[in-house]
């Protein structure tokens, strides 16, 4: 057996023990009524979307959602930031993933120019007493941020053009995304430095390897959550992989620059 086969099918029984782990927590979830929200944010193509299929493929699809909301139509434009994404926040026993956030503000709105300065200082305003609100009314909020590098940035989105797959994902956006990649870093540089806290902290993926960043968000979910049953051994994250933001982590590396 290649290396490669023996690496995918050891990828294979980890997800499979790891999701096993996921129906112990719902089943706790729901028998506890507990609320949970994950964010996912990262640049284009940094892997958000196969991890969340991961993370959701047996799970029950009635206390499950996965929220991507496109652009604001005009009346939203008129709202409060928020005010949109209030409807999706999780019920009791609803386990809630967002597909990029409310911190859309904060990385490509800015980067874009779809928000004004002064919308930009709101935003970092309001949030912090926002997701403290979340957290205090007994929501559990996780938020993770994937971290790619620009090489393989470049590689993944031209990728995405070559695979008729994969059109639907291929956006003007995203054809920006190479070209405006140091923008995109002093954002979410400033992003992380405004919005971390103890309450809500980001957690950061190196996700270079999709499938080792897919075993850590989950294992790093489980790992944070409390339910019967838990593997404790099994669920251990790689902290060389996955971990808490520190701003020590900008100037010495371990976040792309």
């Amino acid at each position: 057996m290649s290396k490669n086969i023996e690496k995918h099918e050891h990828y294979k029984e980890e997800l499979h023990l790891l999701q096993v782990e996921l129906v112990k927590l719902q089943r706790h979830i729901i028998s506890r009524g507990d609320k949970i929200l994950i964010i996912l944010e990262g640049r284009d193509s940094a892997g958000k979307d196969g991890s969340i299929k991961r993370i959701t493929e047996h799970l029950s699809p009635r206390e499950t959602r996965v929220v991507a909301l496109p652009k604001p139509s005009d009346r939203e434009q008129t709202e409060w930031y928020f005010q949109r994404y209030i409807a999706h926040l999780p019920a009791a026993a609803e386990f809630v993933l967002f597909n990029r956030s409310w911190y859309n503000r904060a990385g490509v709105e800015r980067v874009m120019g779809f928000c004004t300065e002064k919308q930009l200082e709101e935003f970092f305003q309001e949030v912090g007493v926002l997701e403290g609100m979340l957290m205090r009314s007994g929501i559990h909020l996780r938020k993770f941020y994937l971290d790619i590098s620009r090489k393989e940035q470049k590689a993944r989105l031209a990728a995405r053009e070559d695979d008729p797959l994969k059109q639907w994902k291929t956006s003007p956006i995203d054809l920006q995304a190479v070209k405006h990649w140091k923008s995109y870093s002093k954002a979410r540089n400033e992003m992380f430095a405004r919005s971390h806290s103890t309450l809500c902290p980001w957690t950061i993926v190196r996700a270079d390897d999709k499938k080792m960043a897919r075993l850590q968000i989950i294992k790093d979910t489980l790992l944070r959550l409390e339910y019967d049953g838990k593997d404790t051994e099994l669920v251990s994250p790689d902290r060389n992989i996955i971990f808490d933001y520190d701003p020590s982590y900008v100037e010495n590396g371990s976040i792309a620059s």
